[in-house]
């Protein structure tokens, strides 16, 4: 059994020492930086060229809400690297407490935004209100709708938790790996909070 766990251990790493799927995802991370980065980018850009763009930002934002939906966000994240720390030390239970965390802030966030758009719509930002509005409902929606795929992939892992094939040493990395997207899409927030909501008001 050891030789045999030995003998599939160098497959799964490349000669740098890197795990394959970490390795996959850290490439998979990269190029969804560059598209937020250009996504944000053109946000900004149209933003500077067109002043005027129909609505006032600082009347329509509810930057109260959006700083408590970024620091559940945040939080989330807290629980996310606890998590990961859980199952290495192959603890089950925290692990699956600290992941049904980050699953209710999650959605607690996807819920923030859902009524902020809703709020948003009644002020008058909507999709079609001029560049303003159509850069930055496909940037939030975009970033909405990693959080929510994030969501569904760590409910898949809970569930899985319970199945008599997980193993928490053999599984950590695929857990880590998911912890790695988490972390991202909550810093890729960050940065549309600053440079998107706070912004408005320097």
């Amino acid at each position: 059994m050891s030789h045999a766990a030995d003998a599939s251990h160098p497959a799964d790493h490349i000669p740098t020492g890197l795990d394959n799927k970490k390795l996959m995802m850290w490439l998979f991370l990269a190029s969804d930086c560059m598209f937020f980065g250009t996504l944000i980018t053109t946000h900004l850009v149209y933003r500077k060229i067109y002043e005027n763009v129909g609505v006032d930002p600082i009347t329509v934002f509810d930057i109260e809400l959006t700083t408590a939906s970024s620091f559940i966000l945040l939080m989330s994240s807290l629980l996310m690297a606890l998590a990961v720390s859980a199952i290495h030390k192959g603890d089950v239970k925290s692990f699956r407490w600290n992941l049904v965390g980050v699953i209710i802030f999650g959605t607690l966030f996807l819920g923030g935004q859902v009524y902020e758009f809703n709020h948003f719509v009644h002020l008058g930002l909507t999709l079609s209100t001029g560049t303003f509005g159509s850069t930055f409902y496909v940037m939030t929606g975009t970033h909405g709708v990693h959080v929510a795929l994030g969501i569904l992939w760590l409910i898949s892992w809970l569930v899985y938790s319970f199945s008599p094939k997980f193993n928490a040493h053999e599984n950590a990395v695929d857990v880590e790996t998911a912890g790695l997207y988490w972390h991202f899409v909550d810093i890729v927030w960050i940065v549309i909070f600053t440079a998107v909501y706070l912004i408005e008001y320097v």
